[in-house]
């Protein structure tokens, strides 16, 4: 994927790829991967890419994303019926509407809600949470025809890619899944629509080694976009509005508030969006969050500190919020707690308030057990921040890189980087951090839902100055910024015994199964000697049946009279996956709630399941 190219409507990209032969569909990948590094000029709303010397690719925006398939031209002899309109359609980021954002529910929930910041509009209208009653026509009680057609087409391409995992899901699949996100879009399913640009945003960040990619939460939304679809046919009520999800949440006027600055996060997106969001807090403890994203790379990401937002007649920039108060009269607010920035809306810049004392304290004084349990009930308030008092314990090397190990009320939190984009100081920060062992800390972070005390760290007070905070996705570090009686950065310390659940034996085949498709599993060899009956053994029978299962949906390849192997039965292998994915995701939920205790009181096992 070229980050530098604008971003293209998902029908676009459906239609450019629909419309090739047989032989340039073979030669799609090989071509986005040449666009994929060519130099990009922009002028305005046109955007120029040099195919060769004597080609030129040239793409007309429209509000800042390409929206009609004739708005990508190309100079070549075979024009319009070429490969190169199609590549640039599938080397560029995929066009999110300013309706809906990617669905986030139960304990992912918590995972990113910058990125549901990052599509919002700039009017009062918000991407969609849970869905909200009253206002506008009330939607059906039942699913359409067109819904269940457009459901089953988005489970079906979403199988696909599923089926030839990350590796093999190359531009003409990807086009496939857009095509049934613009189908469900139109029938009516934002939910399903944006689950499955989502994955397609997942599969190319995997193929073009994003840094910010994670395997995990490709998972994650492979599962949401197969269960919304699988759910949709026979949902009724509440549950069927739910699924459906809701376009453009209305801001309803708060009167007068008065905030405080909290921290800023830097936003990255895998969708071509990039800023700040900066969070502030009410004297009661409600959240309150400005955000600044557009479309943009991590250029704009590392400058979103220092450039100024406008609320209401008043411009601060996210640094200076972030350590500054706000008071706001006819303030509009949306469910999930964006300010709005309507004409109505009046603000002035006012006195800030520190971690430990006045209105902000009281985040702090939340016991965590509590945070965290609601962190993972879902719903517009799990925003996942957690704001935890630690004291720091070095470093920890992980499969996935160092995190930093802290003491949390005798829990052992580890603390890992909120984005690996080597261009954002999240990782240099948490190096650095590490030479503050034994100091005492107020942190921010994100729940990270997992079978052991786990969080993304987003803010810190200044190691050496309480009265100062330090935004990790901002703000850089340096070794004078450190205690005086600190010194160099210290090594990383083994790995701390963890009595966890033996799920990684189906946790690694079900993300196996993402990033190398059905091929993996029926491989010979591919069931690991037993496993299920391992997982049996150890009493987690649901875990060995599903694993079970896994393998015998994945070897299940029948042939015809004359030997020759049959196509595959991607339904029954994408129902297993799913099976298997929920069930974890389940259990990890339990587990997480058990190691930060979040219950407030003593179980035997969260595995009774």
């Amino acid at each position: 994927m070229n980050p530098g190219l604008p971003p293209v409507d998902p029908s676009v990209t459906a239609e450019l790829v629909g419309a090739l032969s047989p032989r340039l569909r073979k030669r799609l990948d090989a071509g986005v991967a040449k666009l994929a590094a060519r130099p990009v000029v922009r002028e305005g709303d046109i955007v120029r890419i040099a195919v060769d010397d004597d080609t030129e690719l040239v793409l007309h925006t429209a509000g800042g994303a390409v929206n009609r398939a004739d708005a990508i031209r190309c100079g070549c002899l075979l024009a319009p019926d070429c490969l190169h309109r199609a590549a640039a359609a599938s080397a560029a980021p995929v066009a999110v509407d300013d309706e809906v954002a990617a669905p986030r529910s139960g304990p992912t929930a918590a995972a990113a809600p910058a990125d549901e910041q990052a599509n919002a509009p700039q009017g009062d209208t918000e991407p969609p949470g849970p869905p909200q009653t009253g206002g506008g026509a009330p939607a059906p009680d039942a699913t359409t025809p067109a819904q269940l057609t457009a459901a089953r087409a988005v489970f079906e391409a979403t199988a696909a890619v599923l089926e030839a995992g990350t590796d093999g899901a190359g531009a003409v699949l990807q086009a496939e899944l857009l095509r049934a996100a613009h189908s469900a879009r139109l029938a009516g399913l934002p939910r399903a629509s944006a689950s499955a640009v989502a994955v397609v945003t997942g599969v190319r960040a995997a193929r073009s080694a994003d840094p910010a990619y994670r395997l995990a939460d490709l998972a994650d939304t492979v599962c949401d976009a197969l269960a919304v679809a699988h759910r949709l046919p026979a949902a009724t009520g509440a549950d069927l509005a739910g699924l459906r999800g809701a376009a453009r949440q209305p801001y309803r006027p708060d009167g007068s508030l008065r905030l405080y600055g909290l921290f800023s996060e830097a936003v990255l997106t895998a969708t071509g969006y990039a800023g700040a969001v900066t969070w502030t807090a009410d004297a009661d403890g409600r959240l309150y969050t400005v955000s600044d994203v557009a479309p943009g790379g991590p250029g704009r990401a590392i400058g979103a500190a220092d450039r100024a937002v406008r609320i209401g007649d008043t411009a601060l920039t996210p640094r200076e919020l972030s350590r500054a108060g706000l008071a706001v009269s006819g303030a509009t607010v949306s469910p999930t707690g964006r300010l709005g920035a309507g004409a109505g809306v009046r603000a002035v810049r006012a006195s800030g308030a520190s971690w430990h004392d006045g209105p902000t304290a009281r985040l702090w004084a939340v016991p965590v057990a509590q945070q965290v349990g609601r962190a993972l009930a879902g719903g517009p308030d799990a925003h996942g921040l957690l704001f935890l008092d630690v004291t720091l314990a070095g470093t920890v090397r992980e499969t996935t890189g160092e995190c930093l190990l802290a003491d949390c009320e005798g829990l052992t939190l580890r603390l890992a980087a909120a984005h690996d984009d080597p261009a954002l100081p999240h990782r240099d920060n948490l190096r650095l951090l590490a030479a503050a062992r034994g100091a005492r800390l107020r942190i921010v972070a994100r729940l990270t839902p997992g079978p052991l005390p786990r969080a993304l760290l987003l803010a810190v007070e200044h190691p050496a100055d309480r009265a100062a905070r330090v935004d990790l996705g901002l703000d850089r570090l340096q070794h004078a910024d450190l205690p005086a009686s600190e010194g160099a950065v210290p090594g990383p310390l083994p790995a701390p015994a963890a009595d966890e659940a033996p799920l990684h034996l189906l946790r690694r085949r079900v993300h196996q199964t993402v990033s190398g498709g059905r091929r993996v599993l029926a491989l010979p060899g591919g069931g690991a000697g037993g496993d299920g009956g391992r997982l049996r053994r150890l009493g987690l029978a649901t875990a060995g049946d599903c694993l079970d299962g896994l393998h015998a949906a994945a070897a299940d390849r029948s042939r015809d009279a004359f030997g020759r192997l049959l196509p595959a039965d991607t339904d029954r292998f994408a129902r297993a996956w799913l099976t298997s994915a929920v069930y974890l995701r389940e259990v990890e939920r339990a587990l997480c709630a058990e190691a930060w205790n979040a219950s407030g009181e003593t179980r035997s096992s969260p595995l009774a399941v």
